[in-house]
């Protein structure tokens, strides 16, 4: 199983105004971009895609079915070391092309994640779009320059290797 970062990923943050950041990650896929949503779409494969480090635990996993406009999802996280709930809500779906999970509880002050799906030469090129902002103001910006940034950083890094291994079918799901 490698551990590679895939040569297509990208990653980029900019700041857009004192408190609010954009996080902007882009990955092709050797896949069409019906099947790439497909995995997208069911909120069970998130699992597989997030790092053990952040303890995520979805309520009532087994019986989520794939998503839909207006669905909600409860979880928790280890935010900081703190383990938190994060529920989310989906908008903005438009099968096989895009959707959006908002936080609607959760660490951050706002959270706006915006998943899109392209057709590409080379498979699918499939974007990443967080906004955010951090709650504490000046101190909530010291927090981000000096772990939140950086965890971010790992979480999509380990998003694009996963992500990367299901796509080549080499990935092993977690128990």
């Amino acid at each position: 199983m490698s551990l590679t970062l895939p040569p297509t990923f990208t990653l980029r943050f900019d700041r857009l105004d004192r408190s609010a950041h954009r996080l902007a990650v882009s990955q092709v896929l050797a896949l069409p971009r019906e099947r790439v949503f497909l995995f997208f779409e069911d909120p069970r494969n998130l699992f597989d895609i997030t790092p053990d480090w952040l303890n995520f635990v979805m309520k009532d996993r087994d019986e989520m079915t794939a998503m839909c406009e207006g669905a909600e999802y409860d979880y928790t996280i280890r935010w900081l070391g703190l383990p938190l709930p994060w529920k989310s809500r989906i908008t903005g779906y438009r099968p096989h092309e895009q959707f959006t999970d908002i936080q609607i509880t959760g660490p951050y002050r706002s959270w706006s994640h915006l998943h899109t799906f392209i057709d590409a030469p080379e498979g699918t090129l499939m974007n990443d779009t967080v906004s955010y902002q951090l709650p504490l103001g000046p101190l909530g910006n010291l927090v981000h320059a000096v772990t939140v940034r950086h965890q971010l950083e790992d979480i999509f890094r380990y998003r694009a290797i996963r992500i990367d291994q299901w796509a080549q079918g080499a990935m092993r799901k977690k128990a």
